[in-house]
């Protein structure tokens, strides 16, 4: 049944009731007003926050978050603060989007911020000192293409085209390490490459796969 469609009489009935309470009892239904206001705002805020995976919301505001790569396909290192007094550094999200670019045909696309935060807290986690080792960040839909072609192990509609994914390591932690540290943060998808070195992590739903996931 439909109440609010059907029972025209009731509702009507409700709201006489509820200017009868607000007449007598004018401070109470000031505080009720005021309530509520304070409970939609909190649920808005609740909402807002919702949208980052748990994991990465943790990361504090602090004055500056650093990431450092090391491209093993072109040779280039980059250290660079991309977050800095509570915002991203344009000009620093334009290096990284060079460093991690196709080295294919060098196309270049914007890497999810997400990414970089989730990369940030990966690293802190493990206490390391290393850069990332970079096998694979953004491919083009061409470089993707053909390397579906030749490998099932590629997905057809790879996160890295989107920029919200990376293939990585580092130097000084076991790559196993990398792994689980990565799949307990449950801040998107996992999957382990032992036989080729490697750990890829995105920004999507999360998921594990691999060896060990």
């Amino acid at each position: 049944m439909n109440v609010g469609c059907n029972q025209p009489e009731l509702v009507g009935f409700g709201h006489q009731v509820a200017r009868q309470r607000r007449a007598a009892e004018p401070g109470r239904s000031e505080l009720q007003l005021r309530t509520r206001r304070n409970l939609l705002r909190a649920g808005a805020a609740v909402l807002v926050s919702g949208v980052a995976s748990p994991a990465i919301s943790k990361i504090a505001a602090a004055d500056a978050r650093s990431l450092a790569f090391q491209n093993l396909h072109t040779g280039e290192n980059l250290a660079v603060d991309y977050w800095v007094e509570g915002q991203y550094v344009p000009d620093a999200l334009t290096e990284v989007n060079h460093v991690l670019r196709d080295y294919r045909n060098g196309e270049i696309h914007t890497i999810d911020p997400k990414l970089l935060d989730l990369l940030n807290l990966l690293h802190r986690q493990l206490d390391s000192t290393a850069p990332f080792s970079v096998i694979s960040g953004y491919r083009s839909p061409a470089t993707n293409a053909a390397m579906h072609e030749h490998s099932s192990g590629v997905a057809a509609h790879s996160l890295h085209m989107q920029g919200m994914a990376i293939d990585i390591r580092l130097a000084d932690r076991d790559l196993k390490r990398l792994h689980d540290t990565a799949q307990s943060m449950r801040a998107g998808g996992v999957g382990y490459y032992p036989s080729l070195d490697f750990v890829h992590v995105d920004t999507g739903r999360v998921r594990y796969w691999g060896a060990a996931a």
